[in-house]
This record gives C-alpha cells, structure tokens and sequence, in this order.
C-alpha cells in the first residue's frame, strides 16, 4: 500500500517479487490443463518452461483459449424533457479463440551486471451474436422492437521489453529499461432490426479499427549511505499513438458517416525520494512530477480539438513507529492520479439499438486522488483508517442527442468523490486451518452539478478465505467476499455476495484441482442513477458461475530461478 515515489503515481499499491540468483543449471516445463463449464464451455491449455545454461537463462510460453464467454445487461431509463421512456435487455455470446505466448532471456554479464530481454502477446479473435429487445415509448408512441447483430473481430496485443541492471558498487545501483506495446482492434458489426413483431430488415453495417502504440523508457538510481539512508532518482518518459477509423452505415436512413481520430500523448515524469531510520523510527519522503501532453485531432480539422499540456506533482509521505516488538503504528499520504485508458479517449462507439448507444469520450480528463491513513499492526492483524478526496473521478453517465433521437452512455468527470474506509485485516493459523478475513466499513459520496444527489449510508466490503492442508498433499478451501447495499451520492448499487469452494490434490510432479465459483450465482449488479435529466436503472449480469477441473504437471526442476525483469511502463492497464 502507498508505493513511494519511484512507482507511477496512477496506482495506490505495488506488489514486489524478488528472485534469488542461482548457479545451478536445468529445465523445467509445466503442462496445464483446465475444463471450465459456465453458461457455455471454456478451455484453457498451456505449456511455459525455463532453460537455464551457466549465465544465460530462458524462458517460454504458450497458451491456446477456446473460450465462449456470454455476457448481458439491460436498462429501464427516463427522459421526461423529450417525454421518453425505453428500456432495453442485450445479450450475446462470444467465440473467441485466444493464443497467448512470450518468450525471453535473462543473462548475467558478470556479478555487476545483467540484461533482459522479453517479448509477449495476447492475439483474440472474437465472433460475437447478440440480440436486444427494447420496448421504446416517444411520445405516447409505442414501439416494441427485435434487434439481432453479429461481430466479426480481432483484438492483438503485443509487448516487448529490454532490461539492463549494473551493480555500480555495495551501496549504488542503476537500471535503464526500454518497452514498446502495440494494441489493434479490427470489428465489423451487422444488424437487422424488427418493428413491432413484423420483418427483420438491415439496420447499420459499423466498420471500426482502433490502434494504439506506445514507447517507454526509465533511468533509476539508488544509493545507500553509511547512515543507512536510502537516496532514489529517476526519469520516465512515454509516447503513445492512437488512430480510430470509424464507418457506420445506416440502411433504414440511407446515411453513411466516416471520421478518422488521432490521439497522441506525452508522458515525462522523474522522481526523488529519502527514506531511513531515525530512534528506530522509519519514514519516507518523496516527491514525483509528471507533465503530459495531449493532442487529439480528427483528419478533417485544420485545428486539434483536444489539446492539453499539465504538470502535476505527487508527494508521498510514509512514517512508522514501533511501538514495541509485536506493535507498529504507520501514518501515509499519498498523491495519486488515475488515467482512462486509451480506447475510452478514442471515437468509438457500440450501438444496442437506434436508440442507445455506448461511446467513448475524447474529452475525458484523468482523475486526481488525495488520500490520508494511519494503520495498527499488531503481529500480523491490523486496522486502518483512511480518508480520502478525489476530483474529476470518472464514472459512466448520458448524454441525449436531441437530433438524432440517441442516448449516449459514455464515460464522465464527474466533480468529486469524498470517502472513510475503516478496515480490519485479521489473519489466523491454527494446524492445518488457515484463515484469511478482511472486513471494511466505507462512507463514501459521489456529487457531480449535472447528477442528482442522494445520500451516502455506510456499507461493508469483506472477504474471507479458509483453507486446512490435510496430509498426502491433499487442501480444501472456501472462500467468499461481498457488498452490502451502497448508497454513495448520485449512484445507488446493489448488495451482493459470492462464494468458492475447491479441492486440489498434488502426487509428485500432478496437480490436480476442482473448484466451483459462484456457487450461489450472487453476480448480477444493479446502478441506478440520474445525469443530466436522465433516470436510469441499469441491471449487468456477471458469467461468474463455474465448475472447472485443472491439471498441472511439472517436468524436469530449476532450482532459484535467477530470471528477473522489470516492466518500464507501469501503465500498461492503459494499452487496451
């Protein structure tokens, strides 16, 4: 929780893994193997291995996805201005066929410097069915209407990245790192409509490729001094390019409208942090800075219509007090910033039905977070409390388009969101039972000038996991989490709740487990809201329910695997 400075300020959490280095030589592959049976079957097959021969030590993956994901959400909304009341519910499934694949090479120059290099992919290609049937009122006309689509696309992922790590002596050490990411979309969608229980008769042919690429760089230093003072510095620096071709074809109006949108984006951060001990108490100080620049422009303009050039700066505070041997007291603040990702600042758009459609925002701005916490940790239980403030939060809202009779669902900036989070994190061993539990208490209000604004009423998050190791390698767990109902200001969610269970066995090198997720199917989630004069009820329905058995076998060993990278763009969520 609250990485320091060194770390992208769009995040409140870093997880570390660090490998110990090896001499030792070997192979090891694992085989896997799991049936997964939801609304429809889905199989995931895969192999990843390691080679490691003196200095140099590589590795590899492949995985083949036939998966059939179903997916369904529906809308009851308002518009008394336009005297307007519609209400839709879609549904589709998806074959998809997913390979996925990497490969890399770590080798140890000397014992003061090493490189890697690592290259990845995820390639989709998806055929997606769906169907709506919307019920729409206009003006006491009444229309019930049948809409049934098809998607044809594919969806590739490509990452790639290069590492370089020099021991500079026992106290400093410095790492350069490069990265390229590319991300492309090609969907064409088909759909007939029926009028009030007649004929189906061709609606819209939409053509829409969105491509993004992005190159990333970094430098970091750190140093020890003999005081036990750490000193870091670094620089980071990212350029990404957006285009989205977009055709839609509308056979009811005989209308065909084109538009090509290009996005680009700078990002130059660099960093500086202090930490150390004093009277054995730790603490940490840094600060990062981080300017961007935005140019969105369609291919018709002589002038951008987006552009955007700020600096922001992120100061983390961390202290921590021992309080005795079994009792530490921390204080936090932290800074933040979250980003949209690049295709919901593209041009895109996903029609339901000639009268609702999902579309993306190019206006939409990043969303700044200020949050404040203290922590008791006593052996390995604790409880926190945090404050924290957020601006220009980003939450979906509408938008209606009087002349072309469409309500547009995109995301939003929203003014502000202002919450406490009381949580409690209460671990437990007892022979073989392991538990796990975390229980949260959270207030938290949402206010927009364009929303109407209930109240906020606390609720409860929690999760617990139970496990008991038997003997002969056999575990059985049970595991749960849920919401109550949430009350946040303009937003007004539903109470759910889910739960796995599952059994694994391990025989030598086989591993084998089964487990049911979802058993009480509690994944369907309900918002209701009002935006800009439009009162929704939303339903979204979740393909969480699963039996599935998987298998795992492992050949040859490799002892304290000495491969290690790092990932130079720590916003790569984005790419997509």
């Amino acid at each position: 929780n609250n990485p320091s400075s060194k770390y992208e300020a769009d995040g409140r959490a870093v997880i570390l893994i660090t490998r110990k280095l090896s001499r030792k030589e070997g192979f090891q592959a694992i085989v896997s193997e799991t049936a997964s049976f939801k609304k429809e079957f889905n199989n995931y097959a895969g192999i990843n291995s390691s080679l490691k021969l003196k200095d140099t030590e590589f590795k590899a993956n492949f995985n083949y996805n036939a998966l059939n994901p179903w997916e369904s959400n529906g809308s009851n909304y308002e518009i008394p201005s336009q005297n307007i009341v519609s209400g839709y519910g879609v549904a589709g499934v998806t074959k998809r066929n997913n390979y996925v694949f990497g490969g890399g090479i770590f080798h140890t120059i000397d014992e003061n410097n090493s490189l890697s290099f690592s290259l990845n992919g995820n390639l989709k290609s998806d055929d997606f069915d769906f169907n709506t049937n919307t019920n729409n009122q206009d003006n006491n006309a009444q229309t019930n209407l049948h809409t049934i689509g098809k998607t044809i696309g594919d969806r590739n992922y490509i990452n790639s990245f290069f590492n370089y790590n020099k021991k500079i002596n026992e106290s400093a050490n410095l790492f350069a790192g490069l990265q390229y990411s590319n991300y492309n979309t090609d969907s064409v969608i088909r759909s007939s409509n029926n009028y009030n229980e007649t004929i189906y008769e061709p609606f819209q042919m939409m053509d829409q490729d969105f491509k993004v690429d992005v190159f990333s760089g970094r430098l970091d230093f750190d140093k020890k001094f003999a005081n036990e003072m750490k000193w870091e510095i670094g620089a980071i620096h990212s350029s990404a390019n957006a285009d989205t071709n977009l055709k839609i074809e509308n056979f009811e109006q005989n209308t065909v409208s084109a538009s090509t949108y290009n996005l680009k984006e700078k990002n130059t951060s660099a960093y500086t942090q202090l930490s150390g001990t004093f009277a054995k108490i730790s603490w940490l100080l840094g600060v990062r800075a981080e300017n961007t620049n935005i140019e969105g422009k369609y291919a018709t303009e002589t002038v951008a219509s987006i552009k955007k050039d700020y600096t922001n700066f992120f100061p983390k505070l961390q202290v921590d007090i021992p309080i005795d041997s079994t009792k530490t007291i921390s204080f936090n603040y932290a800074k933040t910033i979250s980003r949209p990702d690049f295709s919901s600042t593209s041009n895109g758009e996903t029609y339901i039905n000639p009268y609702f459609v999902f579309s993306s925002n190019i206006n939409l701005n990043p969303a700044l977070s200020n949050e404040f916490s203290v922590n008791f940790q006593y052996h390995d239980k604790s409880v926190k409390l945090a404050y924290f403030n957020n601006k220009n939060v980003m939450n979906y809202g509408f938008q209606y388009n009087e002349q072309e009779n469409i309500l547009i669902y995109r995301p939003e900036n929203f003014d502000k969101e202002i919450g406490y989070n009381l949580e409690f994190t209460l671990p437990f061993t007892h022979k073989i039972w392991s538990s796990t539990n975390v229980f949260s208490v959270i207030v938290n209000k949402i206010e927009d000038a364009s929303a109407l604004v209930g109240n906020e009423k606390p609720y409860l998050y929690y999760y617990s996991n139970q496990t008991f190791a038997f003997k002969k390698e056999w575990s059985l767990w049970a595991s749960g989490f849920g919401l109550t109902q949430r009350d946040e200001g303009v937003f007004k969610r539903n109470a759910f709740f889910m739960m796995n269970i599952g059994v694994s066995k391990t025989y030598k090198n086989l591993s084998c487990t089964l487990s049911f997720n979802d058993i009480f199917n509690g994944s369907t989630f309900t918002e209701n809201f009002k935006v800009n004069n439009v009162q929704s009820s939303a339903v979204f329905f979740g393909d969480n329910r699963e039996c599935s058995i998987a298998l795992r076998y492992t050949f040859g060993k490799l002892k304290d695997s000495v491969y290690k990278e790092k990932e130079v763009n720590e916003n790569s969520d984005r790419i997509k």
